[in-house]
Order: C-alpha cells, then structure tokens, then sequence
C-alpha cells in the first residue's frame, strides 16, 4: 500500500482545479502546515482555515463507497478488514477534527466526475459562505 498516492491524486488535483476557476485557493495540508506551524488530524487534502473547513477527496475503493465499493474477487478477508479499518479511520479523523472546531466535508471519488463537480464545488461555495453551520 505504500506505493499508493496520498497526495496530489487526481481526485484531489481535479477538485482543487475547479475550485480555482471559481477563484478560491484552498491550502494544501503540507502549505497549511508551514503557514500555521500546526498539521491537522487526517491531513486534509484541502483546506480552507477562515472558514474551519477541512475537505477529503476519498477513492470509492479505498475508502468504501457505499454506491461502488466491490469486495475483490482475491484476498477477501485481507480487503474486507483493510476496507472497514479505513471506514474506521476516517471516522475518527471526521470526529476529532469536529471536536477541534472543523467542519469537515468528504467527497466521493464519484462525485468529482465531470458531471458532477460543479455541484460539489456549488456545495463548498455554500459552505465557504456560511462558515457557522453545514
């Protein structure tokens, strides 16, 4: 698994690009961390600290997506508990960075298709707009 990218994946380049052409520049974790001398749980893969908004770009395969995980056909239980254990995972990151003051958004790998990100990136504009509520 180490050779799996966690940064700048295509999800996350795809999503940062669109919210760009709206104008808004959200930070990277590693330019949050050198401008605010602090990382955030989890790492977010944009972040937005004005308005306490931590965004994650989550692969429907790595993260589970109820609408398009599979189980692999080899390996079962391996991928099964690795699966549920990034479920997991990503609900504690969700629960502490909450406890911390952050809004927290996750978005499927489905839901940055074409078809679809301009309304993710309508949904964030809301957020972004409303920075005391969800």
């Amino acid at each position: 698994m180490a050779s799996v990218r966690s940064k700048n994946t295509k999800l996350e380049l795809r999503l940062k690009n669109a919210l760009m052409l709206q104008g808004l520049k959200p930070l990277s974790h590693d330019e949050y961390v050198t401008k605010y001398g602090e990382s955030l749980v989890g790492s977010p893969d944009a972040i937005f600290p004005e308005a306490r908004l931590a965004i994650f770009c989550d692969g429907c395969f790595w993260h589970g997506c109820p609408l398009h995980y599979q189980l692999p056909a080899t390996r079962q239980d391996f991928w099964r508990k690795k699966i549920e254990e990034n479920i997991a995972r990503d609900r504690r990151v969700d629960a502490a960075l909450t406890t911390a003051g952050w809004r927290v958004k996750r978005i499927w790998g489905h839901e940055l298709k074409k078809k679809n990100l301009d309304r993710v990136v309508e949904d964030i504009i809301k957020l972004l707009n409303n920075p005391t509520g969800f």
